[in-house]
């Protein structure tokens, strides 16, 4: 077993389990091996000015760097990222409540984060894609999503929030819905993944 699966089994022993072993609360899950680094699809030309280039270029290189691809590219999250599905939404969930401390936990599917206006981005504003990345305000607007990092993108700047936002214009519109959010005690229909680690069977 990975140090990092062995890490989360051990504190959730520490939790009051330590009556199960580690095989036994496992056993509905398999160790997976993500894609944590992906290219950023290439932006599609005549969708920007020549006077954006440089921003859109740098929004390119933001989105790699902040690794955006690993949770919103299909298969990523279990190590077998479909490129021809870059940023267009996990089917892979993510769960945001401990599943092996409740049977059905919370899940949340990665959103198709491509210029798409009917499963996408395309029809958003920029002030609600900058607020999706900044703060993890959702498509609902009215609660943070639970597995954005947008803790650590809160202070990106000004500039670089508008990079993204004309870089993800600038690429490839792919039609692709993900499923909805699971709430917790619900089954979820679609596998999902904890920490990264392991996935649903």
């Amino acid at each position: 077993m990975k140090a990092s699966g062995f890490l989360i089994v051990a504190a959730y022993l520490v939790g009051g389990c330590a009556s199960e072993t580690p095989s036994k609360l496992l056993d509905d899950y398999e160790e997976v091996d993500t894609t944590t680094v992906l290219d950023a699809p290439s932006s599609k030309p005549g969708t920007f000015s020549p006077e954006h280039r440089d921003a859109v270029l740098r929004g390119e290189y933001l989105v790699e760097l902040l690794g955006c691809g690993s949770c919103h590219t299909d298969g990523a999250l279990v190590g077998a990222p479909d490129m021809d599905r870059a940023l267009a939404g996990s089917r892979t969930g993510i769960a945001f409540t401990n599943p092996l401390g409740e049977k059905y936990p919370g899940v949340i599917y990665p959103a198709n984060i491509t210029p798409d206006n009917k499963t996408g981005i395309g029809e958003w504003t920029d002030s609600r894609i900058a607020n999706a990345i900044r703060a993890g305000i959702g498509r609902h607007g009215s609660r943070r999503l639970a597995s954005m990092p947008w803790q650590g993108y809160a202070r990106i700047s000004d500039d670089d929030v508008a990079a993204i936002v004309g870089y993800l214009r600038s690429i490839d519109a792919v039609e692709h819905d993900v499923p909805d959010e699971v709430e917790p005690g619900e089954r979820a229909t679609h596998p999902f993944v904890y920490f990264g680690v392991y996935r649903s069977k």
